[in-house]
């Protein structure tokens, strides 16, 4: 299934509109990280377990949106948006990631350009 952020299918011919469809997740973080986060904006760098989990939860957003468009009979989702958030006191206690767009049926032949 293919995912763009475009609002076309370059070359392609969109058939069928299904509508807007979305992917969402929330993931704890838990209390160790957050001390190492701590830690880690005192003396700087980067913080490879809170990337970890941010990439996690987009993974989980993007497979929840492709499930959707995939029960519509779509073969692509288009105008994909991708918002990161985070929740609970201090703003660092949990993570959550959505994602949206628009489920489609392209045409899988590629379309002439004459």
């Amino acid at each position: 299934m293919l995912l763009l952020t475009t609002p076309q299918i370059e070359g392609k011919k969109i058939v069928q509109y299904y509508g807007l469809v979305s992917g969402e997740t929330i993931i704890g973080a838990n209390v160790f990280k957050n001390v190492y986060v701590k830690i880690r904006d005192i003396i700087g760098g980067r913080v490879s377990t809170y990337e970890d989990v941010l990439r996690k939860a987009k993974e989980i957003a993007l497979s929840e949106l492709q499930k959707e468009a995939e029960k519509l009979g779509a073969n692509a989702v288009v105008g994909m948006k991708l918002d990161y958030k985070t929740l609970g006191r201090a703003g660092n206690n949990m993570l959550m990631v959505t994602t949206i767009g628009t489920a489609v049926l392209y045409e899988e032949k590629i379309l002439n350009a004459n």
